[in-house]
């Protein structure tokens, strides 16, 4: 069920939302299960096959967390981790280590086809986070109702944004719906989810018209000229920018509605004048997590310049790998690995660099980049490249409108967040925004859907 849907945006919320106030007001010790059982029937609309992989995965999970309080092993939460990795591995990279094995002389290891499921690792490293602090002594213990709500929780389960435990877990105890900011909450909640919508539909869609002929060309074997390849590069920079930050507003918005505020996920990346501030802004809390659950794992910065750069290069390769699984993905991990090492060694050795000068080399950085992200193939991506650089067909055929109007709102603009948080109280506005929404409606009842990119991840 996707968030720019008639079944959601018609159906399933509305309904939710009116059983939800109603429980809240009458029977406020059922809001927890409420909550539970719609974000797994949510979850279940999509492929209803995959439900009791989430609901057992939650279970089980919760039956380790209480077998390590109850007994202090602590084995129990590596063995869980462990786990955990091993399900996301057999249904997100089975095939990529068959192919690895492949390369083996002599091996002949088989394909398994099958059917990725939606937010796997997204509620794979919730479970991750929690057990991790659990045996640290950080985590305090919850019930089933409740621990199953934090990975489930609908608006989130999906595409994120990670949310940890202690951002969390608390918001669960109030009753929202009491607070004296209730209405302005509600209000904002639903601004931030037609903002969403807004940049998804208008933005993010419409740029994928413009990329998806490119590479779909490239990926054919045809030639790309210069300007269609800086379209398809472009394009696709500014296209995954407003899908994915466009699906982080409608869940912080639709989060706001049940009375949750969820961490935000973006912070105007396409500003950042260095890799390191970049990852300070884009996917925030996802760089949070690799940092604190994996690179501190890996010795960070505490074990010398040598182990830094080893822990910081393969901490992105890593992160390139868990946004899919191929060559490509590491690849464009790996390289940014190798950026931010670069980085740290332009730092060691005291030297500066103007700001604009900064924001232009990380911005080329990132568009060059994600060319391997996105081309699927090394061979998809170097005839972009090839096309970038003057090497295809003569002429300079660029469509740009779409694409300047992404480059102003995201470089220019504040952030969505940031706008909903600062508009006052006014009718008109809230006359502008239900125009908008009927607008949006329309929208997407005349052109096709596409899914959310970050879906596959």
């Amino acid at each position: 069920m996707l968030f720019n849907s008639f079944i959601f945006l018609c159906g399933f919320l509305p309904i939710a939302l009116l059983m939800h106030w109603l429980v809240e007001r009458f029977r406020p010790e059922w809001r927890l299960p409420l909550l539970l059982v719609l974000s797994l029937s949510f979850y279940s609309y999509w492929d209803w096959r995959f439900a009791p992989l989430l609901a057992v995965s939650v279970l089980v999970n919760w039956l380790v967390a209480e077998a390590f309080m109850r007994s202090g092993r602590d084995i129990l939460i590596p063995l869980a981790i462990t786990a955990n990795l091993l399900v996301l591995a057999i249904f997100k990279y089975f095939n990529f280590f068959a192919d690895v094995a492949n390369l083996i002389p002599g091996v002949q290891a088989s394909h398994w086809d099958v059917a990725l499921p939606l937010g796997i690792s997204f509620f794979t490293f919730h479970h991750i986070m929690y057990l991790t602090d659990l045996k640290k002594g950080k985590a305090p213990r919850y019930d089933l109702v409740r621990y199953g709500l934090y990975i489930a929780f609908f608006p989130q389960v999906l595409a994120g944004p990670l949310v940890r435990w202690s951002e969390i877990m608390h918001q669960f105890e109030e009753r929202p719906y009491q607070r004296s900011d209730a209405q302005e909450r509600f209000a904002r909640g639903l601004m931030l989810l037609v903002v969403g919508l807004a940049k998804k539909v208008f933005l993010g869609d419409q740029l994928a018209d413009y990329t998806n002929p490119i590479f779909q060309t490239a990926q054919a074997g045809g030639p790309i000229g210069m300007g269609e390849a800086w379209q398809g590069a472009l394009g696709f920079t500014f296209q995954v920018y407003f899908d994915f930050s466009g699906y982080t507003d409608m869940a912080l918005g639709l989060a706001l509605l049940f009375g949750i505020v969820l961490p935000q996920n973006f912070d105007a990346p396409y500003r950042a004048t260095s890799l390191q501030d970049f990852w300070r802004r884009w996917h925030m809390t996802l760089s949070r997590f690799l940092r604190d659950y994996l690179y501190i794992a890996l010795g960070g910065s505490r074990k010398g310049l040598v182990l830094q750069l080893a822990a910081l290069t393969a901490t992105m390769a890593l992160g390139g790998l868990w946004h899919g699984a191929g060559w490509t993905f590491l690849a464009w991990g790996a390289l940014h690995g190798v950026g931010q090492s670069v980085a740290v060694l332009w730092r060691r050795a005291g030297l500066t660099m103007p700001s604009i000068l900064g924001w232009a080399l990380t911005f080329t950085f990132f568009v060059l980049t994600l060319l391997v992200f996105r081309s699927g193939s090394f061979e998809v991506a170097g005839r972009m490249y090839k096309g970038l650089l003057g090497f295809g067909p003569e002429g300079f055929n660029m469509k740009w409108r779409a694409i300047a109007v992404g480059a102003a709102i995201s470089m220019i603009g504040p952030t969505s967040w940031t706008v909903i948080h600062k508009l006052p109280p006014k009718r008109w506005i809230a006359v502008a925004f239900a125009l908008l929404f009927v607008i949006v409606l329309f929208k997407i009842g005349d052109d096709a859907n596409y899914e959310f990119i970050y879906f596959q991840f």
